[in-house]
C-alpha cells in the first residue's frame, strides 16, 4: 500500500478510537511524536475495554411470575365443551369437519376468558422404526401448534393457550387396527382457570 493510503486509515482510526475504545490520551501522544508526512504508528486494536464491574452484594433473582417448563397437567381438565380434533395419517393439517369443531372451541373459550386452554398432541403407534418416537413427538407438536393457530384466528389471546406433545405415548386406543389408530391422531383440548 502506498503511504497516502495508510495516512488515511491511520486518521480514520484515529478518529474513530476515542468514540470504540476510549483511548484519545494514547491517540493525542502519537500525534505529537510523529514526524510530518511519516506514517503514523499503528494503535493497538481495541474493541472494547471491560472496566471492572462495581462490587454488589449478590441478592437471590426474583423468582419468575409464572414456572417455566412444563404445565401441571393434572391442573388441567377435560370438560365437555371442548371436543378433540383429527388428523389424517402423518398429517398435521385442520381438516374441514374439524374446522367446525374448532369454530365452537373457539366460541366457547371466548366466552370463558378466565379460562386457560392446554392442547395435547397426540398420534397414532405407526411410523418408520429408525426415529419413530422423535418423529412423533414432532408430529404431535405440529397437531397442537396447527389447533392453537387455528384458535388464535378465531380471537382466542396466545397467551391462554399452552401445547403440548406427547406423540404416541398416551394413546386412546390400543388395538391395531386403522379405527383405533384413527382416534390417536388427535389434538386434546383442556382447561383450567387462570
Amino acid at each position: 500500500m502506498n503511504s497516502d493510503v495508510l495516512r488515511v486509515i491511520a486518521i480514520v482510526a484515529l478518529a474513530w478510537c476515542p468514540i470504540v475504545a476510549g483511548c484519545r490520551p494514547a491517540l493525542a501522544q502519537a500525534r505529537t511524536l510523529a514526524p510530518t508526512g511519516a506514517a503514523l504508528p499503528r494503535p493497538p486494536l481495541v474493541l472494547a475495554q471491560a472496566h471492572p464491574a462495581p462490587t454488589v452484594p449478590a441478592t437471590p433473582a426474583a423468582p419468575p411470575e409464572q414456572p417455566i417448563g412444563l404445565p401441571r397437567v393434572r391442573d388441567y381438565e377435560p370438560i365437555p365443551e371442548l371436543r378433540d380434533i383429527y388428523f389424517d395419517f402423518g398429517a398435521a393439517v385442520i381438516r374441514p369437519s374439524d374446522a367446525r369443531i374448532l369454530d365452537a372451541n373457539a366460541a366457547w373459550l371466548r366466552a370463558h376468558p378466565a379460562r386457560l386452554v392446554l392442547i395435547e398432541g397426540h398420534c397414532d403407534s405407526r411410523g418408520a422404526t429408525s426415529g419413530k418416537n422423535e418423529f412423533n413427538m414432532d408430529l404431535g407438536e405440529r397437531r397442537a401448534q396447527a389447533a392453537m393457530n387455528y384458535l388464535i384466528a378465531q380471537g382466542v389471546h396466545s397467551s391462554r393457550i399452552t401445547i403440548l406433545s406427547y406423540g404416541e405415548e398416551r394413546p386412546q386406543c390400543t388395538e391395531k387396527s386403522e379405527q383405533c389408530w384413527s382416534q390417536n391422531r388427535r389434538s386434546r383440548f383442556l382447561v383450567k382457570r387462570r
